[in-house]
């Protein structure tokens, strides 16, 4: 159900963005993974700039990089750049105060994108928390804590770069149940010809009964020793009852007898089986 909802992040961010940025914008998922927080922190591309937010409804944080590429990107476009030049990078400085409150404006935006992506599913707020820098303060789960991580490309013509969003289990454990579903909802309606079809199936089925005279439970060497002539003594005798037995389940029990020449049980109990 996860791939869902993030097809419907990916379609509402590119009218999001376009709208944000007064760009084209194209915005397409290039994967979903699971993986360890510990992993995914020590794989983040430096410099960037990594979200922390807190889902209200579930009580718990996730985090959003965006990398270096589509933070000049976005300042770029943002500040009214030209078209065709690909954005500048300055590489070895801090992040200015307004590139910090550019970028925070449209984790904004995603944030609201992906709220009302999980709506159809479960409502939840996704609010802002704080922005770092550092991968060491935005810890928001174990290292060894499994995570979701969704990666997206936004390109705007000849500029863009990637922004991925990471989901702790632990954060989407209240709607663990619901993002199981194979579509939302999950009711199928009734099959009236399947159910006819499978009920004169199973009166056709052939089932095979045993009858069981005695169950007797001995000795592993006892059996090992048993040659061709050993002969067993059961504690049955002609009007003892006689077990009916579909596979293991106990069904009727009977007296023995005889119809012609064959030999017959009249049942006479039906066997009460407790229900778990």
């Amino acid at each position: 159900m996860l791939e869902v909802v993030f097809d419907r992040l990916v379609r509402m961010m590119s009218t999001s963005l376009r709208n944000f940025t007064s760009d084209n914008v194209e915005v397409s998922l290039d994967n979903l993974v699971s993986l360890r927080f510990g992993d995914y922190l020590n794989s983040i591309p430096l410099p960037a700039m990594l979200a922390v937010f807190k889902a209200e409804e579930w009580d718990n944080f996730g985090l959003l990089t965006v990398d270096s590429s589509l933070i000049y990107s976005i300042v770029d476009v943002l500040l009214g750049g030209r078209r065709g030049t690909a954005a500048m990078r300055i590489e070895g400085r801090p992040y200015t105060t307004i590139e910090r409150n550019l970028v925070e404006r449209m984790i904004h935006v995603v944030l609201a994108d992906l709220s009302a992506a999980f709506d159809p599913l479960s409502p939840v707020a996704f609010r802002f928390d704080r922005l770092e820098t550092n991968p060491r303060f935005a810890t928001i789960s174990r290292p060894s804590n499994a995570a979701i991580v969704a990666k997206l490309r936004i390109d705007m013509e000849d500029r863009g770069g990637k922004l991925e969003l990471l989901l702790p289990y632990a954060t989407l454990e209240p709607v663990r149940e619901l993002l199981l579903q194979m579509f939302m909802g999950e009711k199928f309606g009734r099959d009236s010809i399947w159910e006819i079809h499978l009920m004169e199936e199973l009166w056709q089925t052939e089932v095979e009964l045993e009858a069981v005279l005695d169950q007797q439970y001995l000795p592993l060497y006892s059996v090992l020793n048993m040659e061709v002539g050993t002969r067993l003594m059961f504690n049955a005798t002609p009007d003892s009852k006689v077990m009916m037995r579909c596979g293991d389940v106990p069904m009727w029990g009977g007296r023995m007898g005889r119809k012609g020449n064959h030999i017959a049980i009249c049942l006479d109990e039906k066997v009460k089986r407790k229900r778990n």
